[in-house]
């Protein structure tokens, strides 16, 4: 269970950066440590094993997706991870979120947006840990299967290892079967924030479900894409649909 003052660990080469984003989340009450390298990062990481990590994708001799990869191996497998970078392509988001992350928040920031995602990962991995109503909780489709007690998803009776983000956005999608969820409303049910008008994290993650899902990603039965609006699980898609059904 999470501390009462949940712990923030802060990961960044520059003491200014570190030092500005401890002020902030320490009057929200947030208990905060820092490192300043990757090996240090790691180490602090595994002795604490903190409620969430802040972490620059810059460090230096190890970076930041290195770190990531690395502690998603050990004791923080399951500790919200948020990137903190000055790149903004797409190409370094889904580097990110794909090693392990769960958000991706590109420099500058407003202290006030970090605040609000580090409240609303915080708040959810609460949520996690809290013993499920129904302990039977299970939803079937063709194919897959998803355990909503065991955080367990397989398909064609095969396990799935899925991120906790992963599995978050697809149970959301999967408990309402075709209904259609617009990107904003989708972020805020996941995230417990705004996406404050950048909805890349989002459709990221979507993409790596679909390769881990999917028996042809490029042909997504499962999460379909609802053109100029957002997605929907689990409806039988039409030969249009099956042949743009894509990001």
């Amino acid at each position: 269970m999470s501390r009462p003052n949940a712990a923030i660990l802060v990961v960044d080469d520059e003491t200014e950066i570190t030092d500005l984003i401890s002020l902030f989340l320490a009057k929200e009450g947030f208990a905060v440590h820092t490192a300043h390298e990757g090996e240090q990062a790691i180490l602090t990481a595994e002795a604490l094993t903190p409620d969430l990590i802040l972490l620059d994708v810059n460090l230096g001799r190890m970076d930041g997706i290195e770190v990531c990869r690395r502690l998603r191996t050990g004791p923080c497998a399951d500790v919200p991870i948020l990137f903190l970078s000055c790149r903004s392509e797409d190409a370094d988001i889904v580097n990110g979120l794909s090693e392990g992350g769960d958000d991706y928040i590109t420099k500058p920031f407003s202290p006030s947006q970090l605040v609000a995602r580090v409240h609303a990962h915080i708040r959810r991995r609460r949520m996690r840990e809290r013993p499920p109503e129904d302990l039977s909780s299970s939803l079937s489709f063709p194919g897959l299967e998803i355990d909503l007690k065991r955080y367990e998803v397989r398909r064609q009776q095969e396990l799935v290892p899925l991120s906790a983000k992963e599995f978050e956005l697809l149970s959301v999608l999967a408990r309402q079967p075709n209904r259609v969820y617009a990107l904003d409303e989708l972020y805020r049910l996941v995230w417990h924030t705004d996406s404050m008008g950048d909805t890349r994290t989002l459709m990221v993650h979507i993409s790596n479900l679909r390769k881990k899902i999917e028996p042809d990603p490029s042909r997504p039965i499962y999460i379909h894409t609802v053109r100029g609006f957002g997605y929907r699980f689990w409806a039988e898609p039409t030969p249009l649909e099956a042949a743009s059904n894509l990001i």
